[in-house]
């Protein structure tokens, strides 16, 4: 395992291991944390903005999080070392502030609004760089996650369609702000690349029998 690599899942094991243990002591402690969450156009429900992403509602409400959480933060942080960061605090203030002022009025909790940032910065950059690590990444980040593009839009009553909303429409807005910060990768040359050239270039340099 490549030393970014681990260090990428690392830092985003550890972010997600602190969710657990918010979820932890919420329950333990019967904190009803819910009530931090975003509730729209309140002045209390502001510091939402802040604490919403950290708290959930329920075990698997966190479970289902933490998968997209792991493998989007990991590709995040690791394809894009020097964006990650500004990207992350673009989503995560603008997903709030985006469900503060028109999302329902209702508590809105969860950090699937960031995972959709994510998954749109991931995918949107990879269009628009078109570098090998970009376009691999926003592959498998579609092929995991493409189903959060229907997910912005009204479902069910009890989930926070306007957190997907706002998290894809802050992931795009990042990719074109950030998606430079990163320079490509430089592109692996291999051995047989040249044995392949020389034999080109020996061939063109022949002459053809009877001439």
């Amino acid at each position: 395992m490549q030393p970014a690599f681990r260090k990428a899942v690392l830092q985003v094991v550890a972010c997600v291991l602190l969710l657990w243990l918010i979820e932890a002591l919420d329950r333990g402690l019967h904190l009803s944390l819910e009530r931090l969450g975003v509730y729209p156009r309140t002045m209390a429900g502001l510091a939402g903005v802040l604490f919403a992403p950290l708290i959930h509602g329920s075990w698997s409400h966190l479970l289902s999080n933490s998968f997209a959480l792991l493998i989007l933060g990991t590709g995040l942080r690791y394809g894009y070392p020097r964006a990650a960061g500004p990207v992350l605090v673009l989503i995560y203030l603008l997903s709030g502030l985006g469900v503060w002022c028109l999302g329902r009025e209702s508590y809105h909790i969860g950090a699937s609004g960031l995972a959709h940032g994510m998954m749109f910065f991931i995918f949107t950059t990879g269009i628009l760089r078109r570098d090998r690590l970009s376009i691999a990444l926003a592959l498998i980040a579609f092929f995991l996650y493409g189903g959060m593009v229907w997910s912005i839009f009204p479902q069910e009553p009890g989930i926070s369609f306007e957190s997907h909303f706002f998290g894809a429409a802050s992931g795009v807005l990042a990719a074109f702000l950030f998606r430079r910060l990163d320079p490509p990768q430089p592109e692996k040359h291999y051995d047989w690349e040249d044995e392949t050239e020389d034999d080109t270039e020996t061939g063109q340099e022949e002459t053809p029998p009877g001439h």
